[in-house]
């Protein structure tokens, strides 16, 4: 490990040397969770992203901790999803599917990804109906103060504009305060319809992580970590501030390279 540090309200920083360490840290870190959450509550709730986030999660599905993670506790969400198919090339479920849970004993039934077959609107409104339900049996915890379901980890991987999951800069989904999942046709990004987790349910999470890497994001880690004035622009991945949560930045050395007063060592 190159360094770790704390950076006062904007969470652990875990700067790792290179991918593959990045990955083994990340596999403890989610193992570690797993654990503690099935110990003290007989599941674990995760919410995944899509990008590089399940390809960085690759270790899990290795020794030892294929073996050693309780898999069957596991219940699985998403952050964000495109409305698309689930067997198309954009759908987070896939990538998921194929770089995940395809290759670990989840409960199948555990796997809660939305309705592909109905518009970004139902999918939203179904998809807060699902997690309500599993809300009222604990299967996902409850905030203590909010009424917002309280995931055991939330996953979060951050584009070179610092958008986290599909919640983008400007857009009004940032605003949006009433529901758990929103939902947008106007992503800046292609597939244009996307659902995404809203802050306040990102927000009350007990555990976030920011999962970020390439020198590609590194301006963006900057702004979102840095104290940078009033006068710089607020990104998204900024407003990730878990109210009684915990938030930890894996972080490889060039997605670092812009952070305020890091010396690296060669």
């Amino acid at each position: 490990m190159a360094l770790s540090e704390v950076n006062n309200d904007r969470g652990e920083l875990r700067i790792l040397e290179n991918l593959d360490e990045l990955r083994t840290d990340l596999a403890d870190y989610i193992a570690e969770l797993s654990e503690a959450a099935v110990k003290e509550r007989g599941v674990f709730a995760i919410a995944l992203s899509g990008g590089s986030l399940i390809d960085l999660m690759g270790k899990l599905c290795e020794a030892p901790y294929n073996k050693t993670v309780d898999w069957a506790k596991w219940y699985i969400f998403w952050a964000d999803e495109r409305v698309v198919a689930k067997n198309h090339s954009d759908s987070n479920y896939k990538l998921a599917k194929d770089g995940l849970l395809s290759k670990v004993p989840i409960v199948p039934s555990h796997i809660h990804s939305i309705n592909d077959s109905v518009s970004a609107e139902e999918a939203a409104d179904e998809y807060m109906f699902v997690i309500r339900q599993l809300v009222k049996t604990r299967m996902v915890s409850v905030s203590d103060i909010s009424d917002c379901p309280k995931f055991d980890l939330i996953l979060l991987g951050m584009g070179p504009d610092g958008h986290i999951a599909s919640l983008f800069p400007n857009h009004s989904a940032l605003n949006e305060t009433d529901e758990w999942v929103t939902f947008i046709i106007d992503s800046p990004k292609p597939p244009p319809e996307r659902i995404t987790f809203t802050l306040p349910v990102i927000n009350s999470a007990s555990n976030v992580a920011m999962v970020v890497t390439g020198e590609s994001k590194a301006e963006a880690v900057h702004l979102a970590i840095d104290n940078i004035g009033p006068d710089c622009p607020s990104l998204p991945a900024r407003l990730v501030q878990p109210t009684k949560g915990k938030l930890v930045w894996f972080l490889d050395k060039p997605a670092a390279s812009k952070l305020d007063g890091l010396q690296f060592s060669e």
